[in-house]
């Protein structure tokens, strides 16, 4: 007589039909997706008038940016029913596609399964230290096939803000950061001084001594800089404050990145946060959470905003992005963000839903109750086997 202890997990998917809403859209054709929002607005944003090839000046528009207050995240039950209601899917990089140098597990399949629906696929990073050019050959070199004009890092988007502003050709950009920007910016067409060729420079303070530093500089791009020195931020700092209408843009304000797993480290903010408190000026951010990749997303491809997906592991970044976006929102939890701390009473940021990681896309469907039967030791205790799951134990006696 042998005695065995199962374990039954069961999955309930909602019966009842909800509403999605996407820049006041009522779409009540897709079931068991709950994303309730209420939507206030407030005004702010920059942008630049260049005046006689040389002479620019600012001048404030006032655009409206949607913010949300939402009820808590709702754990993905049904994908089938995502990924029906919008035809794009914006992935975040790090900690969704991959950690570090490898691939999260699943990410192929999926890819490959949502391409096979149609749905327009695209991969968005502040990590500013590489090209769009340099990122395809990191995909390539993972086993994914994506073209170089599905990805957007804010490398592209510092750039691609100068050409959206017609940034003059004969002002140069002094940068403080990696190639990524370097590379960008000569594509783009533009002369700029900088980067990691004045890693190495030092600053001998002697009686009397003044730093020069080009005039002709019309803009200080700050991404993240591992050769960050106190010449950079002088030079920086006197570009912005002493050049008529110079620009302060910043690729990102992350906090911290995760150069290593063994621990989290000064990120880009840290290099931009260093040029604001020696200027007193606030940075015209263009990575995320920053709405201006998300209307260059859209008007590149045609997009409705309410028709995107954002999938991101970061609140304060990925999630925020999408809703200042007016996009739907899904957080895993395959990188930075885990389950308490998307739970605690502290978070504000609450995205629309979450799950483990993309490849529950492949799995989660729509049922009244999925029951699986598994012996317990195939289940470890403190598993997060499926968001939204519940668990029940009953021992089985009296098998042979």
């Amino acid at each position: 007589m042998l005695s065995r202890t199962t374990t039954t997990v069961i999955a309930a998917a909602s019966a009842k039909s909800s509403q999605l809403f996407g820049f006041g859209i009522n779409n009540s054709s897709s079931n068991n997706l709950c994303c309730t929002r209420t939507t206030t607005t407030r005004t702010s944003n920059l942008s630049w008038n260049f005046i006689n090839s040389n002479k620019h000046k600012c001048r404030e528009s006032r655009m409206e940016e949607s913010f949300t207050t939402r009820a808590s995240a709702q754990p993905l039950t049904n994908a089938d029913d995502l990924i029906d209601s919008v035809e794009t899917f914006i992935f975040d990089c790090d900690g969704v596609i991959w950690k570090g140098d490898k691939l999260i597990d699943g990410v192929p399949q999926t890819l490959d399964m949502l391409r096979s629906k149609g749905k327009r696929l695209v991969f968005v990073t502040n990590n500013s230290t590489k090209s769009r050019k340099q990122y395809g050959k990191k995909f390539e070199t993972l086993g994914l096939n994506v073209n170089e004009e599905e990805i957007f890092a804010s490398s592209f988007a510092a750039a691609a803000y100068l050409k959206s502003i017609n940034f003059p050709k004969d002002k140069k950009v002094y940068v403080i950061g990696e190639e990524g920007i370097l590379k960008e910016l000569e594509l783009a067409g533009y002369e700029y001084l900088g980067g990691p060729e004045d890693g190495g420079k030092k600053i001998e303070l002697k009686p009397g001594y003044l730093m020069e530093h080009d005039e002709s500089v019309g803009a200080v791009v700050v991404g993240f800089d591992r050769n960050f020195n106190y010449y950079k931020i002088q030079y920086g700092t006197l570009c912005v404050r002493e050049n008529p209408g110079c620009l302060f843009i910043a690729t990102n304000r992350d906090a911290v990145t995760h150069l290593t797993d063994a621990q989290e480290w000064a990120g880009g903010g840290s290099m931009v946060g260093a040029i604001r408190g020696s200027t007193q000026r606030e940075p015209l951010v263009v990575g995320k959470p920053s709405t201006f990749m998300m209307d260059y997303l859209a008007n590149e491809f045609g997009i409705l905003k309410s028709q995107i997906c954002m999938v991101g592991d970061r609140l304060d970044t990925d999630i925020l992005f999408g809703q200042n976006g007016g996009c739907k929102t899904l957080l895993v939890l395959s990188g930075v963000t885990t389950l308490p701390v998307l739970q605690s009473p502290d978070n504000s940021i609450q995205p629309d839903f979450y799950t483990n990681k993309i490849s529950d896309f492949l799995f989660l469907k729509a049922a009244t109750f999925l029951c699986f039967h598994y012996p317990a030791y195939y289940w470890q205790p403190n598993q997060h086997i499926a968001a939204g799951c519940s668990i029940r134990i009953s021992r089985d006696k009296g098998h042979k």
